[in-house]
């Protein structure tokens, strides 16, 4: 589809007025995937379920008014779990850890709003693509394994305080005590999550498989009496949701070394993960537009502030809502509004039927998510590209389970260099840019040097993104001696992006390379005799 025969919805409120008659349906849709989600993240992160939804409601009413991404949602995300639960039980535990964790979330979403003034979005590049990967299917096998005894309907008790090993350890007890009325409520919607969208019927593919386990879940939860006979454990639980909206913060403990821990892991994990699906999604948007990275990133820090004052998640540009509000017809950012109302709307007319929904339902819904992250394709797919990517993979994911995010995503990182220089590239080129330009009229040629890395990616996207339009590019790779994964992928984007807009970009010079597999990604290396 060529960018230049489209044209693009309007923006703004003349975009509302414009499409509010696809917006709208696409954002109730939304509404109608991301309210049990949202629920069952808060409630799985230690946070009261209301605060996944007020989150989601920030999300959706706030962000829109900055310059965010035009098709993504706002709103709690699975990836962030391990994190906001581990910051609750660090910091007290109960109604103390969750106000402290409040406060970390407003800290880190200053930094970020910095970070998008300093026009510092493009810092996710840095980052390795197997790595983070790594990171993404780490926490979908903690989110996994934490709901798992949720979906058995165990008494929590049983499994406070295990980590993800121990937990995965754990399941055979877990199966012994399950309670088994809740947990075939678990089972029957782990069946619906994985088996509707399998299902060849067009009418089905588009209604939220989350919607449908909570049309037999409720119900059943009704007939059962789990209200009367099952512990109150057992199902969501919302409270006096407006009563208790407020400022839900606490920065006493602002000064030890924890807090800031905790900060770092949810700036980095939410802006990285909030990045990564922007880029995503401007993939799959029919329209072919960019979003501007910082403006997206403004808007997540703004909206991650109010939502963590009133007690709420930090939010992501949240990849499987995003993707199904494509799916379902969306053209501007107002889709995430009304997906937003709809959410105000549920908290203000539906909370007792909410209260109707077992854990075990959201449950079933948090292992599919955790699934998604960490399928066997991810695996396979990395292992495609290249045996050495694999290895990064699988040792961001190891640290990760046996310490946290922040020391998986290093030790990956770290497994990156020390390949990088087994593989010829010194030190000193990991991190600077070595290359010759060449202009003439419409014409540039770019000769590089040395290595072309994840880790000296930024100083390149600089170089290349300052071009201008319709010029006929060459960038030739005949004298690197490395071309890192990462760098392969950034630079057939950017060649991809750069034609559609009527230039010329062309990827020349690995005639001399060895591919590390067959993938046509793959780390390229400079043959010895070259």
């Amino acid at each position: 589809m060529n960018k230049n025969t489209i044209v693009s919805p309007k923006t703004g409120f003349p975009g509302l007025k414009q499409n509010w008659k696809v917006d709208m349906p696409s954002g109730f849709m939304v509404f109608l995937l991301a309210l049990p989600l949202s629920l069952g993240i808060a409630k799985a992160s230690g946070f009261p379920a209301s605060m996944g939804v007020l989150t989601a409601m920030v999300g959706g009413l706030f962000t829109v008014f900055f310059k965010v991404s035009e098709l993504t949602i706002k709103g709690p995300a699975a990836g962030l779990i391990t994190i906001c639960s581990g910051a609750v039980l660090e910091f007290g535990g109960s109604e103390q850890g969750w106000k402290i964790a409040t406060a970390a979330i407003m800290v880190a979403a200053v930094i970020q709003i910095a970070f998008a003034l300093l026009k510092l979005g493009s810092l996710s590049d840095f980052f390795p693509h197997s790595a983070v990967h790594g990171m993404l299917a780490a926490i979908g096998i903690i989110i996994i394994a934490k709901q798992i005894p949720v979906l058995l309907g165990d008494d929590p008790a049983i499994y406070k305080g295990e980590g993800p090993i121990e937990l995965i350890l754990d399941i055979p007890n877990f199966i012994t005590h399950a309670h088994w009325h809740i947990a075939v409520v678990g089972i029957l919607g782990v069946l619906i999550m994985f088996g509707l969208p399998m299902i060849g019927i067009k009418f089905l593919k588009k209604v939220p498989a989350p919607m449908v386990v909570l049309l037999l879940a409720i119900p059943l939860s009704v007939f059962w009496h789990f209200n009367e006979t099952e512990p109150d454990y057992s199902l969501v639980s919302i409270g006096d949701f407006w009563g208790s909206l407020g400022f839900n913060f606490d920065f006493s403990m602002i000064a030890t070394g924890t807090f800031w821990k905790y900060v770092f892991m949810f700036l980095f994990v939410n802006s990285l993960e909030s990045l990564l699906t922007v880029k995503a999604v401007d993939n799959l948007d029919p329209y072919k537009r960019t979003s501007s990275y910082n403006g997206d990133l403004m808007g997540v820090g703004s909206g991650n502030f109010i939502s963590g004052m009133l007690g709420g998640l930090p939010m992501i540009s949240e990849v499987v809502r995003s993707s199904a509000n494509i799916g379902f017809g969306a053209k501007t950012k107002w889709s995430n509004f009304f997906h937003g109302g709809f959410l105000l709307l549920a908290m203000i007319f539906v909370i007792p039927l909410i209260e109707l929904i077992p854990n075990a339902a959201l449950a079933a819904m948090l292992i599919f998510a955790g699934y998604r992250l960490a399928a066997p394709r991810e695996f396979l797919h990395t292992y495609h590209i290249g045996k050495e990517q694999l290895v990064i993979f699988l040792t961001t994911i190891i640290v990760t389970l046996a310490e946290d995010l922040l020391m998986g995503i290093a030790a990956g990182i770290l497994v990156k260099f020390l390949i990088h220089i087994y593989n010829g590239a010194s030190l000193k080129s990991l991190f600077k840019v070595n290359y010759d330009l060449d202009k003439s009229d419409h014409f540039y040629h770019i000769k590089v040097y040395d290595a072309a890395v994840f880790s000296n990616l930024i100083g390149y996207k600089k170089l290349v993104t300052s071009f201008p339009e319709k010029f006929q590019i060459k960038i030739d790779f005949s004298a690197a001696k490395l071309v890192d994964h990462s760098f392969m992928a950034f630079i057939t984007h950017f060649k991809n992006e750069y034609n559609d807009k009527g230039g010329d970009f062309q990827i020349i010079g690995f005639d001399n390379h060895d591919s590390l597999s067959d993938h046509p990604l793959s780390t390229k290396k400079l043959t010895p005799s070259n």
